[in-house]
């Protein structure tokens, strides 16, 4: 009985890890930031109006694994391709990602972040193509204070905040809504 449960929990992993890997293929980067925020074509019921305007924050606090991309700082790239593949315009998408807590550490200029973990910023390409598509990155002061981030040691266009808070006050006073994900 117990050798009977062993083979099919292996048919089931390994029928469910080639669902996972094909289901992978169907995700491709772009339109709009070519190497990052890969999103997967849907037959959408629930429609959006392409010509709407979106003011979208994201909050991050979770630093990434050192020297990868964090998935959650690609999550604004992805947001942005998958919009403008489904017919939006780039130019209606208005994000904000407010960073706090070790997150910080992800906007750290190349040198530096190397200096203090030994790996390449994976997050500085990424960081800089959302800059160039009117995504605004805020660093929380209080976060920053705590783990001694000066505004000298961000990656250029990054903006020190008052704090986390204060962004999300002042983005919220200017129409924006957070993104829960």
């Amino acid at each position: 009985m117990l050798f009977t449960i062993r083979v099919l929990m292996l048919i089931l992993a390994f029928t469910t890890a080639n669902f996972a890997i094909a289901g992978a293929d169907k995700f491709m980067a772009g339109p709009v930031i070519k190497n990052y925020g890969k999103h997967a074509k849907v037959q959408q019921d629930f429609n959006f109006d392409k010509n709407s305007i979106f003011k979208v924050a994201f909050d991050i606090s979770e630093q990434g694994k050192i020297g990868e991309v964090n998935r959650k700082i690609e999550t604004l790239a992805r947001f942005i391709n998958m919009h403008v593949a489904n017919g939006m315009p780039a130019k209606n998408i208005h994000l904000a990602l407010v960073v706090h807590g070790k997150a910080g550490f992800d906007l750290l200029k190349g040198l530096l972040y190397q200096e203090k973990f030994q790996q390449k910023n994976a997050n500085s390409a990424l960081l800089q193509d959302l800059m160039k598509n009117q995504v605004r990155v805020y660093l929380c002061g209080q976060s920053a204070a705590y783990y001694d981030i000066s505004n000298d040691m961000l990656a250029p266009g990054v903006e020190m905040a008052l704090s986390a808070m204060t962004a999300h006050a002042v983005l919220q006073s200017k129409g924006y809504k957070v993104n829960p994900f």
